[in-house]
């Protein structure tokens, strides 16, 4: 584990070279067509995220945040605005391999082995066997699975295979990793333990996360920075700070820190349930849709 003057928070302080954007987004507007319309989802989004830091989207159900991480990764386009990442746009970086992703279901395949899920992208890379066997090996002793390599992905649990999940995204080393709600599907006293692992994970790889969750409590937990967005169309409406050790376990969610930022997207996030409750009708149908 790297010492804590060296994670990746700190570096993004503390040097100009570590500072250097990896996502930039500037004037992103999205509007989806439907049967009844266009619909806006976002409008004016601009946000630039710097190398190691762990970035939060969150928000009102409906407002967009996982249209944005979509956009960022170039799995759907912006009706305006650009988004670049590692200084080129998001389709070169995506065809350069510049992202990993993890979505809330693990998405793994039953008929392979775990150490072959993790090593799927890197075959499809065509990088050499011995090469992906072992960074496979690597990937699944980081997460804590190094013995489970020959099971397949039905005989493990729902934490265990979306750990695979997250081994298979770190698996060929890209700038960024984009997680939409990867816990969401999980039990509490899971989801907190899954939380402590993808932070220690963070901190190992120094790797840039783009994080959608609907938790104020998860989004604080882990986070640099919180980004707390507006209900549709989604605008950025404040980003929050996080000033809490780098170093996080389960005693940092009873520190007085901790649930002052939690307080604090909080009464960011107020005044959004009346809109979000007169869009409720709405909001089905875009997630149907797949706005997100």
């Amino acid at each position: 584990m790297i010492p804590d003057s060296a994670t990746p928070a700190a570096a993004a302080a503390a040097t100009p070279a570590a500072a250097t954007p990896v996502v930039e987004i500037r004037g992103v507007d999205k509007t989806f067509a439907t049967a009844s319309g266009g619909v806006v989802a976002l409008q004016g989004i601009d946000l630039t995220i710097r190398a190691g830091e762990f970035v939060s989207l969150i928000g009102p159900s409906g407002c967009g945040k996982s249209t944005l991480l979509r956009i960022i990764g170039d799995l759907t386009g912006p009706s305006a605005g650009d988004v670049l990442v590692n200084g080129k746009p998001s389709h070169r970086a995506r065809l350069d391999r510049d992202y990993g992703m993890v979505f809330q279901a693990p998405v793994l395949m039953d008929w392979r082995t775990v150490a072959r899920n993790v090593e799927l992208p890197l075959e499809v890379m065509r990088y050499p066997k011995a090469d992906r066997q072992a960074r496979s090996k690597r990937l699944l002793d980081l997460v804590e699975l190094g013995e489970f390599g020959n099971r397949y992905p039905w005989q493990l649990s729902g934490g265990m295979q979306q750990r695979v999940a997250i081994a298979r995204a770190f698996a060929f080393d890209p700038a960024l990793i984009l997680m939409d709600e990867p816990f969401g599907a999980l039990d509490e006293m899971t989801r907190e333990r899954m939380n402590l692992e993808l932070m220690r994970i963070w901190r190992e790889t120094e790797t840039t996360i783009v994080f959608v969750t609907h938790s104020i409590p998860e989004a604080v937990f882990l986070s640099t920075r919180v980004v707390v967005m507006s209900p549709r169309p989604g605008r950025v409406n404040r980003v929050v700070e996080v000033d809490l050790p780098p170093l996080r376990t389960f005693e940092t969610r009873e520190e007085r820190r901790y649930f002052e930022l939690v307080t604090e997207v909080r009464e960011a996030l107020r005044g959004f349930e009346e809109a979000a409750a007169v869009d409720e009708v709405v909001d089905a149908r875009i997630r149907v849709e797949g706005i997100g």
